[in-house]
């Protein structure tokens, strides 16, 4: 009976370890990107959008951008968008490009790279990270005021207050998923939430779905985790000290993560296995 009962336990460690997910580095982009903070996977273009903030996170001085890479991490348009403050996390509809950016969500037109409108948020503090549902509501972090922010044909309402720390944003099937600090949270139509998962070691930045109800979930100061639909959490990269991991991009197909590293100015792309 002993003999069978470890045997048991055997098999469900052997089964638990083959289970687990891990991350090996495929490249690091080779030109400087000044302070990279967000990127956006786009498959229809084979290219990543990459938001550079080059210089401080909260300051209006008109030096930020978005840069191309093509998928090996090489360089395409170190130039495409221009004249940013410090833009942060991005969303995609259709052919417009919604970007976090202090106190606005700027909209670029991805055809032609240029800004076509700039939607003031009032009295926000630290615009962080965007979402789009497929109606084509935009969702917008403010992590420093604790407050999620809805915009409706470009015209912006609080949707939801005392989200602490929120930052990273997904819709998926209708509900807003939101990283408040340490904890998963899945948010419904009327701004009711359940808490999916906690206790990160640090705040969430960026959050993807992975496509089988689980997420990658960065945070900025080094750290990756992945999170399963039933909430277990799983530490997949810790970093701490020798690089930042900012809001990632995710390419489901391949499975591939692409992960801004903030202060150390490049993208590094990693296989999930």
């Amino acid at each position: 009976m002993m003999k069978y009962a470890l045997s048991l336990a055997l098999i469900f460690s052997l089964c638990t370890a083959f289970g687990q997910k891990k991350l090996t580095q495929l490249w690091e982009s080779k030109e400087q990107l000044p302070v990279p903070e967000s990127v956006l996977y786009v498959p229809e273009r084979s290219e990543l959008f990459v938001t550079l903030i080059d210089g401080d996170g909260s300051t209006a001085d008109g030096k930020g951008g978005v840069a191309i890479l093509n998928l090996d991490g090489s360089m395409k348009n170190a130039t495409w968008v221009q004249g940013l403050n410090a833009p942060k996390g991005m969303a995609l509809y259709k052919d417009q490009l919604y970007i976090a950016d202090i106190n606005e969500v700027v909209v670029v037109d991805i055809i032609t790279g240029n800004v076509i409108n700039q939607i003031k948020i009032p009295e926000s503090k630290f615009l962080n990270d965007v979402a789009v549902d497929r109606a084509g509501k935009v969702y917008v972090s403010d992590t420093r005021d604790a407050k999620i922010y809805q915009l409706h044909n470009n015209r912006p309402t609080l949707f939801m207050s005392d989200v602490p720390n929120v930052n990273g944003l997904r819709v998926i099937d209708g509900s807003l998923y939101a990283m408040a600090g340490p904890e998963l949270w899945k948010i419904d139509g009327k701004a009711n939430k359940t808490v999916i998962a906690k206790g990160l070691k640090l705040g969430g930045d960026g959050l993807e779905p992975v496509g089988d109800g689980s997420f990658l979930v960065t945070c900025w100061g080094g750290l990756i985790y992945h999170i399963t639909a039933q909430g277990q959490v799983t530490e997949l990269l810790d970093v701490q000290g020798k690089m930042n991991t900012a809001d990632l991009g995710y390419n489901p197909k391949d499975r591939i993560l692409y992960v801004p590293t903030f202060n150390s100015n490049s993208v590094v792309a990693y296989q999930l296995d």
